[in-house]
């Protein structure tokens, strides 16, 4: 982990921080504590198969699993952002990853549908405390390179996602549901590196407070406020069009492989797996694309570019299939990171609360989705399911109504 660097500053009764120079040990740290955050989140997602076998649930009930992690994991967020903007709390990362391991430890031996849901309930309160304080971390340790450094955050995140099920196929499935015991483990090293982190922040902010000089940074919006609001609203839509369809493939892509192409538990855990992947490599691409040539055109390419292969995607066989959901992945990936970091420049001095806005927000986009999507499935099928869905990406349309923004974030005061 890199040493603290010194020339930081925080504006009064403000969290947020900029370093200098790019921190990219907190950078890596930070990334690999979402990679082991977001795998043992992929992990309930990833065994729905096996509970569902176990406990005799419907499609209704698996999306009601989803919707009570994704509930709990959005509804705090914004307050905890919020929270952090005016009094941060550098060890409450470690803090909220315990509240993960006690979920993942419940979930293993989960004897009901309302032990399974608390267990939900609580792996996305640790999420609710994770995402936004994390995000502002990465903000404050960019260098400047916002896009860069929110794409390395979610890109470890995506990693997670895609090794979960993986996981899950190569040790859940053989060994049984109290097999999940085993990766209490990684939220322990979860809580270490967080701890680390957090002394590099409390580092941080002794040397702010000592400097009593420091400049406060202009909160001035760059549009008038109803263009702002107009805009937050572009990309909400635009969030609600990306996590929908997000979903049908995350919660669902393993049941449509086993009813359309009657693959196994596992082949279909794999398949996941391989489309959770190409969602980890396409992030890293979004950031620094939106660095070099805009927000905008980088939320409208990876939204609306999706759109020719989610059509064709209920019409071909296996084999393409595959490929084209892991295209979609790709392709679809970059628009989380660059609508954040838009975000964030509507609204400087915000860090926290439009994280924690916007994280919730998919979060619980997320849930609804998923309990809808299951709901439509148990009426209609799987199948049908995916046709529906294939049209959403078409919503990427009105990134054209976005206003171009010239100047980039500039979140905290850098000293000389």
């Amino acid at each position: 982990m890199s040493q603290p660097t010194p020339s930081v500053a925080i504006p009064a009764n403000s969290s947020s921080v900029v370093v200098q120079h790019t921190a990219m040990g907190i950078l890596l740290a930070i990334s690999a504590s979402h990679l082991l955050n977001d795998t043992m989140q992929a992990l309930l997602t990833a065994i729905y198969p096996i509970l569902k076998e176990n406990y005799h649930l419907s499609f209704e009930e698996i999306g009601l699993i989803t919707l009570t992690f994704q509930l709990t994991a959005s509804m705090l967020q914004p307050l905890i952002g919020l929270s952090t903007d005016r009094r941060p709390r550098p060890y409450s990362l470690a803090v909220g990853m315990g509240a993960t391991l006690v979920g993942l430890v419940m979930l293993s031996g989960a004897s009901s549908f309302a032990m399974i849901l608390l267990s939900a309930g609580l792996i996305g309160l640790g999420s609710s405390v994770f995402h936004p304080e994390a995000s502002r971390i990465a903000q404050m340790a960019s260098g400047g390179k916002h896009g860069f450094a929110q794409a390395l955050f979610q890109v470890g995140g995506n990693f997670g996602s895609s090794l979960g099920p993986a996981l899950a196929a190569s040790i859940v499935a053989p060994y049984g549901q109290r097999a999940l015991v085993w990766f209490a483990f990684l939220a322990l090293l979860a809580i270490g590196i967080l701890t680390r982190v957090g002394m590099w922040y409390q580092l941080q902010l002794e040397v702010s407070r000592r400097n009593k000089h420091s400049a406060r940074k202009s909160d001035t919006l760059p549009l008038p406020r109803g263009k702002v609001m107009f805009a937050l609203c572009i990309l909400v839509l635009l969030i609600i069009s990306k996590y929908f369809y997000l979903v049908s493939l995350t919660n669902y892509y393993a049941f449509y492989l086993m009813d359309r192409f009657g693959t196994s538990v596992m082949d279909a855990q794999y398949c996941l797996s391989a489309f959770l992947l190409s969602v980890a490599v396409g992030t890293i691409a979004g950031g620094p694309l939106g660095d070099r040539f805009g927000r905008k055109i980088v939320i409208w390419f990876s939204i609306l570019g999706v759109a020719p292969f989610s059509i064709a995607l209920p019409y071909v066989n296996f084999g393409w299939t595959v490929a084209l959901s892991c295209l979609i992945g790709l392709i679809l990936a970059s628009a989380f990171s660059a609508i954040l970091v838009f975000a964030q420049e509507l609204m400087p001095g915000k860090v926290g609360l439009v994280a924690g806005m916007f994280f919730g927000f998919a979060f619980g986009v997320s849930g609804i989705a998923a309990a809808l999507l299951g709901k439509l499935a148990d009426i209609a099928s799987i199948q049908y399911v995916f046709h529906v869905c294939s049209f959403l990406p078409l919503a990427g349309l009105v990134a054209g109504l976005l206003p171009r923004l010239r100047s980039p974030l500039h979140e905290g005061t850098v000293l000389k």
